[in-house]
């Protein structure tokens, strides 16, 4: 029951975000009383915890399994960022923002996970992009690991890009396109071209 609760609320709070649901809102979808969730979870903010931190593995898995098939680390992160935006029901609900906002030590605890992965993972796809030609090999793969999840989470505070001007597909595909550009050999070009291109059509 406690996996069935935690993949309703996930489903809740990706499409109407972690403040308007309640408790009642998860109990009435799946057709329990509210006393049955808080035998598994002590409050909402323990079940929004669970949850976060469920949707992080499972994002993880999925990222995990591109990176072994991607034949390419530029096909790799257009990949995974179609994978993340159907996962998190292209974050219109903007969730890390809402995490941010009212589960501000949810969100600290998650971003640590996020840098770690994220981080190791970048570094990983870098270094191969160096050793098949496809990035250039003067660029500081650490410093650019760092970069880029700065850049990425940076993308989706809402102060500085507000929901209501740029959708999170667009600056997403933005800023993808940003961040190759600055470090892709001609080689590499040529696939990031061919990306924006099918991409666009």
């Amino acid at each position: 029951m406690r996996k069935q609760i935690i993949n309703k609320a996930a489903e809740l709070f990706l499409n109407f975000g972690f403040k308007s649901v309640t408790m009642d809102d998860i109990a009435n979808e799946m057709a329990i009383s509210k006393k049955t969730i808080y035998v598994h979870f002590a409050n909402k903010t323990k079940l929004v915890e669970a949850v976060t931190f469920t949707i992080f593995e499972n994002v993880c898995e999925g990222i995990d399994g591109i990176c072994n098939t991607s034949a390419n680390p530029i096909e790799e992160l257009y990949d995974i960022k179609m994978f993340v935006l159907h996962y998190l029901k292209n974050e219109k609900t903007s969730p890390q923002f809402q995490l941010k906002k009212y589960y501000p030590n949810i969100y600290s605890q998650l971003r640590v996970k996020q840098f770690d992965k994220m981080y190791g993972s970048v570094k990983d796809s870098l270094q191969n992009g160096v050793d098949t030609g496809l990035f250039r090999k003067a660029i500081d793969v650490d410093f650019i690991s760092r970069m880029y999840f700065n850049g990425m989470t940076g993308i989706k505070d809402q102060t500085i890009f507000p929901l209501e001007i740029y959708d999170m597909e667009y600056l997403i595909e933005s800023y993808l396109e940003y961040h190759l550009r600055a470090i892709v050999t001609d080689k590499g070009l040529e696939i990031l071209n061919k990306f924006i291109k099918s991409n666009q059509s």
